[in-house]
């Protein structure tokens, strides 16, 4: 796997806990075999020296895990375990912390070595309520080494969502189009998050991209690596040079602006002024961005740009940021087509103007946006309106997510798995048939019925699961997924449902 740029890379500690009356020794024969399991699986975690069983030890555990640089962290109930101490290491260390225990190996233990971490779980658990921590627990949280070490490994996907999130800038320039209301929702619960946000206006856009032009070399070395990248497919190559310039200012501007911040994403706006201000449609400019890592989302979509940058830290793949926009007719599908366990009820398509880099396109060649070619240049020949990236998106497995603000400044999230089909949508713009069973339903109760905008962020692989507990730790409880007929949705007319 091709680390992208602009994620984090998650140093997992793990550090041990003992209750004074149980033998620390016990915990750390436990931990020894964890490691043993954990190294078999790849994962590349530090030990703690310090087994914690008192506060002072809690204190000594974090230091450590400082000086090696770990930004995540597995506690692990050898035994009973210290309530306090525990939930204090927990409380202090400045990442992700996840929570897990022994289970008794065998019947001989049982005489006299036996270490009761089921039922230490317990007090854990009370006191991580007492302290209001959101520490991830997962499904069975206590069980024999090789049954930890998969949990373990999972949750560093986990932690580095939660872990971009809280090191993450987003830059916004422009206002939002007209008649788009859905992608202005208020950046208050951004900065509950931990997300900074910095907002531009277009001519500061437009300022930087003409102060790009300064330098040549580095423009005309990114309009190559274009011509590479598109190669017979690139009908405009004319228009290579002022879509590098672009490239050139937005990367050059994420890095001088980072500040305190470590990864970043763009929300910005993309039409309709700028084609005649820019002289080109900015889509796939915004597409080689999302491919190096640094999501770009239309229409200045702020919670668009973090929906992707999380779905990228999930999947450590590119995402991209689709309207969920038109049905699918019948004479589309090829007979006894697979949905992949969905209904033809399900279906839909996923299209943007041409924003997917072209690792997640299955056919892609630089074109010109038809909708804005009618709109600023009645339908004449294309210019100001070149420069998406079009094709069918590539077939294979999905997740859907967008996490969103309200305009009472909560925080909902939806999140849904399935499959884009390799059929033919014969339509224009950079757009696949996205298959999700139950998805019908899921869009009158989850995306109509509880506000969420047009925009959704697709990833290339079925994270769910991960976002899912990322989403949990970071604070939202409200979080939508598709649900089969036998669990209705609340405010489901339950005589329409099993009418």
């Amino acid at each position: 796997m091709v680390k992208l740029l602009n994620t984090p890379t998650v140093k997992l500690g793990i550090v041990g806990v003992s209750r004074n009356c149980f033998p620390a020794a016990l915990t750390g024969k436990r931990l020894g075999v964890l490691m043993k399991c954990l190294a078999g699986l790849g994962v590349r975690a530090q030990r703690c020296s310090v087994i914690i069983e008192t506060e002072d030890h809690a204190v000594a555990a974090l230091a450590e895990l400082a000086q090696k640089g770990c930004n995540a962290a597995v506690v692990y109930l050898g035994n009973f375990g210290p309530e306090g101490p525990t939930t204090l290491f927990a409380q202090r260390f400045p990442g992700p912390v996840m929570a897990c225990a022994a289970a008794e190996e065998d019947k001989q233990v049982l005489a006299a070595d036996r270490g009761d971490a089921l039922c230490g779980m317990l007090n854990v658990g009370y006191n991580l309520n007492l302290r209001r921590l959101r520490v991830y627990v997962p499904q069975a949280p206590v069980g024999l080494p090789a049954a930890l070490a998969p949990k373990i490994a999972a949750f560093q996907d986990i932690a580095r969502v939660v872990i971009g999130v809280k090191n993450l800038k987003i830059f916004g320039f422009g206002p939002r189009p007209q008649d788009f209301l859905a992608c202005n929702a208020p950046v208050q619960p951004l900065y509950d998050l931990g997300v900074e946000v910095m907002e531009n206006s277009e001519l500061d856009l437009l300022q930087l991209f003409r102060k790009a032009a300064e330098n040549k070399a580095r423009v005309r070395r990114v309009a190559g690596e274009m011509a590479k990248e598109l190669g017979p497919s690139c009908a405009y190559p004319d228009l290579l040079p002022k879509l590098a310039q672009l490239e050139v200012a937005l990367t050059d501007f994420a890095e001088a602006n980072l500040g305190a911040c470590k990864y970043a994403a763009f929300g910005d706006k993309c039409w309709p002024a700028f084609e005649f201000e820019f002289g080109f449609a900015p889509c796939y400019v915004n597409s080689r961005m999302a491919g190096k890592g640094i999501p770009v989302a239309c229409e200045v979509d702020l919670y668009g740009a973090m929906s992707e940058y999380m779905i990228q830290c999930a999947s450590q793949e590119p995402a991209t940021l689709l309207d969920i926009n038109n049905s699918v007719p019948d004479d589309v599908l090829p007979p006894r087509a697979d949905l992949k366990g969905a209904t033809k009820e399900d279906l839909f398509m996923g299209f943007h103007c041409g924003n997917t880099c072209s690792s997640c396109m299955k056919t892609c060649s630089l074109k010109f946006q038809l909708i804005m070619n009618r709109l600023m240049e009645n339908g004449q020949a294309p210019d100001i309106s070149r420069g998406t990236l079009e094709g069918q998106i590539k077939p294979g497995p999905t997740t859907m997510f967008r996490l969103q603000g309200t305009p009472d400044c909560k925080l909902r999230a939806y999140i849904g798995e399935g499959e884009i089909l390799d059929i033919d949508p014969c339509s224009f713009g950079a757009i696949g048939i996205v298959a999700v069973p139950n998805f019908l339903r899921f869009y009158r109760h989850v995306l109509i019925a509880k506000g969420f905008p047009h925009h959704g962020g697709f990833g290339f692989k079925k994270v769910g699961k991960t976002l899912f507990e990322a989403v949990k730790l970071l604070g939202v409880e409200d979080i939508g997924v598709p649900l089969p007929k036998s669990l209705p949705y609340p405010g489901e007319n339950p005589f329409e449902l099993f009418g």
